[in-house]
């Protein structure tokens, strides 16, 4: 709590903010014993409402990761028990609980009874199921950082509220010289700001890009820190897809040339309204494998409207045609580029400089429109010609007979 500002400034107001606290743990307390939940788990949904009332964007460029966005990237990684799993720039810690989340899930025998959540997917975080050993090395799997205090302070109080006793956040720039955690993790998930940048006398000298643009140098700090074999999932802004810079090209390279680049996912623009109305994608690789094809995925909708207000739709979008889709794709099948889905050879994306937007590769699809000879079309319109020559003697008639 290094650094925490206490500004209740008087005894009668702190009073009344604890009866209230008192009050609101009173009701969990009582809902808990008579819903069946668990006391622990009905604190962090309140705390994750908290948080999503954050409203705008922080200082750094960083805002918070829509959860069903976290969970369909957690179901594609699919983490196991024993993986380290880390996020670079963690901000409240999202992704750290839904990996979290996740293994709690695998980990329960009774899984197939939970019933899906809003968003098809299936989850459990009744952490008070697990044995003391197990809940130990989940605390200890994870692992987070990030260069805002604040966010370090939310994020440690969002897995205690879940049940990580001693969570492992730390106040680090991952960017900057001070930070050495190369090829230590299994997993990594993030969400890297997007819009930021770094005085290049601190750029950490593992980073080779040659930019300041942070969207580039997180990409290859997130490649750095995964073991060989391990797996990672990143939003980034589309236009790491495509920009013709010599850094947006070498940092795609590193993507296909020395990873195996399984997804790229593009999401539409409205995803992360309220907080910005950048385009995004998702990818998915692991770290020294290497891919024949990358499959391609088109999100036309994620279950929420586009808009500011990003009110929940019927049914559930994309999300889980995606993760469907992703675990029994077939290179030899997945072929017609007119669809939502397709593969992409490595060699011609190396021939259009390494550009992983999927525009690049659909196919458009045009629709034949058949019109009648000309003859027919004249024909009706003498026709019509005709019948409104009639109808005006007719009118004529009337307002002889009027007159």
């Amino acid at each position: 709590m290094k650094n925490a500002v206490f500004i209740i400034p008087k005894p009668s107001l702190l009073f009344e903010a604890i009866s209230i606290i008192e009050e609101i743990f009173n009701i969990i307390e009582k809902d808990a014993k008579e819903g069946g939940q668990a006391f622990q788990d009905i604190q962090g949904d309140v705390y994750e409402m908290l948080l999503s009332e954050i409203a705008s964007a922080g200082r750094n460029g960083q805002f918070r990761t829509p959860r069903h966005i976290i969970k369909l990237i957690s179901e594609l990684v699919a983490p196991e028990l024993g993986n380290s799993i880390a996020d670079p720039a963690c901000g409240t810690g999202g992704f750290l609980l839904g990996a979290y989340q996740y293994l709690i899930t695998q980990l329960d025998k009774n899984k197939e009874k939970i019933k899906p959540d809003e968003d098809g997917f299936v989850r459990n975080s009744v952490s008070g199921l697990l044995t003391e050993d197990v809940k130990t090395m989940l605390g200890q799997s994870l692992f987070g950082f990030d260069i805002d205090v604040t966010m370090v302070r939310l994020g440690l109080m969002n897995l205690m509220m879940h049940g990580v006793d001693v969570p492992q956040i730390d106040y680090k720039d991952t960017l900057s010289k001070s930070f050495d955690e190369d090829e230590r993790y299994d997993i990594v998930m993030a969400n890297p700001p997007f819009t930021g940048s770094i005085d290049k006398s601190d750029i950490n000298e593992g980073l080779k890009l040659g930019t300041t643009k942070t969207e580039l140098l997180f990409i290859e700090r997130i490649f750095n820190m995964l073991k060989i074999g391990g797996t990672a999932g990143i939003i980034v802004p589309q236009g790491v897809l495509f920009g013709s810079g010599k850094a947006f090209v070498e940092a795609r390279k590193m993507l296909i040339e020395k990873s195996e680049l399984k997804a790229v996912i593009t999401m539409p623009s409205g995803v992360f309204k309220p907080y910005a109305g950048v385009s995004t994608a998702i990818l998915i690789f692991t770290k020294g494998g290497d891919a024949e094809k990358v499959w391609f995925y088109e999100m036309q909708s994620d279950g929420y409207s586009l808009d500011d207000k990003r009110n929940k739709l019927d049914g559930y979008g994309d999300l889980q045609d995606i993760v469907t889709q992703y675990k029994q794709r077939d290179a030899s099948k997945d072929s017609d580029r007119k669809g939502q889905f397709f593969f992409v050879p490595k060699n011609e994306i190396v021939n259009e400089k390494y550009d992983l937007s999927m525009s690049k590769y659909k196919e458009d699809v045009y629709e034949e429109i058949e019109y009648e000879k000309p003859g027919v079309i004249l024909a009706k319109l003498k026709s019509m010609e005709s019948e409104i020559d009639k109808g005006l003697d007719e009118l004529h008639k009337m307002l002889g007979t009027i007159d």
